[in-house]
């Protein structure tokens, strides 16, 4: 929310760059934040995601429910590198007479109990609810498949991260993929464009008819 409000209320990444030197609190809470969102061991997002994988791999369910679940772990790393690149590294793409700050102290007190949360939550709700650990049983391929998984989920994460949208020869031999890379999957024209014009257009419609007669 800090970083949103900073960016003039844009959550577009494209906009991001360097909020490492800017916003340095701010990049470390949004870090970590990030690093339990993935499951990084021993944060709080690694106590509730290695268990369910680990009982959807010892369960009986069927393959594409399987797929499924490591899929979406994978796309969950994937998005958080890519984040993490266009957000800290390069340069800032927004407007230049808007400065980035960690002023707002209200905003930090919260993120710095947040990011506590974020670092001991998870083994303290883990001990809370689980008194004895849990011992599970896999093969060492299903024991490493969350792990191969995450890897190739950064990687791939990475990879999506250096397409962009431009002019030059190598992105106009891939410009379709560049083009769906480079602008949002095609997001705004499924989730913006095609949600709210049918209600925009009306609205003009009965602006036009009715109040201006």
């Amino acid at each position: 929310g800090s970083l949103i409000h900073n960016m003039k209320d844009s959550q577009d990444i494209r906009f991001m760059g360097n909020i490492c030197s800017q916003m340095p609190l701010t990049a470390v809470c949004f870090n970590i934040s990030n690093l339990a969102l993935c499951g990084m061991p021993f944060l709080a997002g690694f106590y509730s995601k290695d268990l369910i994988l680990e009982i959807v791999s010892l369960s009986y369910i069927n393959m594409f429910s399987f797929f499924l679940y490591f899929f979406s772990t994978g796309l969950t790393v994937c998005y958080s590198l890519r984040l993490v690149y266009y957000s800290m590294t390069g340069e800032f793409n927004s407007t230049s007479f808007h400065p980035l700050n960690d002023e707002g102290w209200v905003m930090l007190k919260s993120m710095l109990v947040l990011v506590m949360m974020a670092i001991l939550g998870g083994c303290m709700l883990s001990w809370v609810m689980f008194p004895s650990p849990s011992m599970i049983c896999l093969p060492i391929t299903l024991k490493l498949l969350a792990l191969i998984v995450s890897v190739l989920g950064g990687w791939f994460g990475y990879e999506v991260s250096k397409f962009s949208l431009s002019y030059n020869l190598l992105s106009l031999k891939v410009f379709m993929m560049s083009n769906f890379l480079g602008s949002m999957w095609f997001m705004p024209f499924i989730s913006t464009y095609g949600v709210s014009y049918l209600p925009l257009f009306l609205g003009k419609q009965v602006f036009k008819t009715m109040d201006q007669g």
